[in-house]
């Protein structure tokens, strides 16, 4: 694999800053930009796209590597006639079509392919996909924050939910913060319900995901790696998911009896725009289709892109524009089949009402909530301010729909006490940081196959409120539309901050008694 050599484009890869995050907001609208050979040609210096070769090794990817491969957009709905002969003509080969929202992705076999196919009529755009970072944790102190839960076996089929069995009881904050106790009581655990987790790998074999986790249905959209694939002892997509529908062995999902369809689309936290959109058409599509018929999509992931300072670059306007429009078919497709999209807001501590220069993807594209973070600091100590918001949380009415909680170190990071303190819970205890227990404990890859530890992000207040919708759609007979969902989540979700839609909260801090009907 090559870099982009020209040091124009590396600017454009700083642009691109990924954080860990969408909004049912209306995407913002551009002047239509008149292609020209100019242009076509500017770009075509800044990406020296002569040189670059397909990407073979995904084992070890660099942000800002070019994967060989172009994201083709048709200027409507449908791929033009005679695509594949008409690209094989310009130097290329299509690899992959996704016909449903009229786009392809193609390799180029000779130095001019590009050019060539900008050139085809139907065709919108041309633009080189490239790998980069999607997810990345707040920087916190080096905290220890795994503990090795029990091996014994499970055994899940037909005894009574009881959370308060959990061998971590007492560690999570988080469920009972949002009222999830009191639905869990009534008998809803989100049973029935499927829930599609874009993300990293997973650990297929933990205590606490295995239950829940349809393995039929689970994908990688990673070359060379399977679903349950990844690297290090986290695993973002494994304390992303077990926020979800953990089975209550060892720590409680919010919603504990909701089916998992793990969706690998990044390793080691980082991956192309085409594995994320592969990921988030499959999903979306029914079991039927040969999809994983997910009725809710979380994803923890995003980009921040400053589109309004270099929008007169045609190689960013380009480049920009064609990811809008991806995501924007993308999720749209997700919303015309009910599927409710779900993403985080992002943690650069950012007020995007005032920094309008930014646009989130996919957390502003069209038909995805977007969730903001909130967390308690102290909470050993006796704090109990839940719903205050976290220190790293993006915010601004322009972004987030609700709030949910993902966890915060603000005790440690911003107050500076780093001091010690003891968590007892109903089985097991631990001393750490106090700042550590005000955040997220999910499941963790670790070394067995019952590891947890704590994380902080809105990549935990997102999956929070999955599981919520989750609740929900049992409560109404096992499903809704995104519009339903929407609706029910502003009327049930508790007010805070400005009277209304707030900058930090959104439309309120969600709810699942309210949400489920229960309260």
């Amino acid at each position: 694999m090559k870099n982009f050599k020209n040091t124009k484009f590396l600017p454009l890869v700083a642009l691109l800053s990924f954080l860990l995050v969408g909004c049912n907001s209306d995407l913002m609208q551009v002047d239509p930009v008149q292609e020209s050979l100019m242009d076509e040609e500017a770009l075509m210096s800044q990406f020296n796209l002569k040189e670059l070769t397909e990407m073979t090794d995904f084992a070890n990817l660099r942000e800002g590597d070019f994967t060989g491969r172009y994201l083709i957009i048709a200027r409507n709905s449908n791929l033009p006639n005679n695509l594949n002969q008409r690209i094989k003509d310009a130097g290329g080969e299509i690899v992959k079509t996704f016909p449903e929202i009229g786009v392809a992705v193609a390799v180029g076999r000779s130095e001019d392919f590009f050019l060539k196919a900008s050139r085809i009529n139907g065709i919108e755009s041309v633009t080189p996909d490239i790998i980069l970072k999607y997810t990345e944790e707040p920087e916190i102190s080096d905290f220890d924050m795994a503990l090795e839960g029990s091996g014994s076996s499970i055994n899940s089929s037909g005894n009574a939910f009881n959370y308060a069995d959990a061998i971590f009881d007492g560690f999570q904050w988080a469920p009972s913060s949002i009222d999830a106790p009191q639905a869990w009581d009534a008998g809803i655990t989100g049973e029935g319900v499927r829930v599609a987790v874009i993300d990293g790998g997973f650990h297929s074999s933990h205590i606490d995901l295995a239950p829940n986790l349809d393995m039929n249905s689970s994908t990688s959209t990673v070359p060379g790696f399977q679903f349950n694939q990844d690297t290090g002892t986290f695993w973002h997509g494994t304390h992303v998911a077990g926020i979800v529908a953990a089975s209550g062995f060892g720590i409680v999902g919010i919603a504990p009896k909701a089916t998992i369809i793990g969706v690998k689309s990044l390793h080691s936290g980082s991956g192309a725009f085409e594995w994320i959109l592969e990921g988030i058409l499959y999903a979306a599509t029914p079991l039927s289709q040969g999809g994983g018929g997910a009725q809710i999509i979380n994803m923890s992931l995003g980009a921040s892109i400053n589109y309004r300072d270099n929008w007169q670059e045609p190689g960013f306007r380009d480049f920009f524009r064609e990811l809008q429009k991806i995501y924007d078919r993308a999720t749209r497709y997700a919303n015309q089949n009910g599927v409710t999209v779900i993403a985080s807001a992002g943690n650069g501590a950012t007020n995007h009402d005032v920094a309008k220069e930014l646009f989130k993807l996919p957390a502003q594209n069209q038909f995805v909530l977007s969730i903001s973070s909130t967390g308690p600091r102290g909470w050993v100590l006796g704090s109990t301010n839940f719903s205050d918001p976290a220190y790293y949380s993006d915010f601004g009415k322009s972004l987030v729909d609700f709030a949910a909680p993902g966890g915060t170190a603000g005790f440690a990071i911003v107050d500076g006490d780093f001091s010690p303190c003891t968590l007892i819970g109903t089985t097991r205890s631990s001393t750490q940081t106090c700042a550590v227990f005000d955040q997220v404990f999910s499941t963790i890859r670790g070394s067995t196959d019952g590891n947890y530890g704590w994380a902080q992000g809105t990549s935990m207040a997102s999956p929070a409120a999955a599981g919520v919708v989750a609740l929900m759609m049992e409560a109404n007979g096992g499903h809704m539309t995104p519009a339903q969902v929407n609706a029910r989540l502003r009327q049930s979700s508790t007010d805070l901050g400005k009277p209304g839609n707030d900058e930090f909260y959104g439309h309120g801090f969600v709810n699942a008694a309210k949400a489920t009907g229960v309260n």
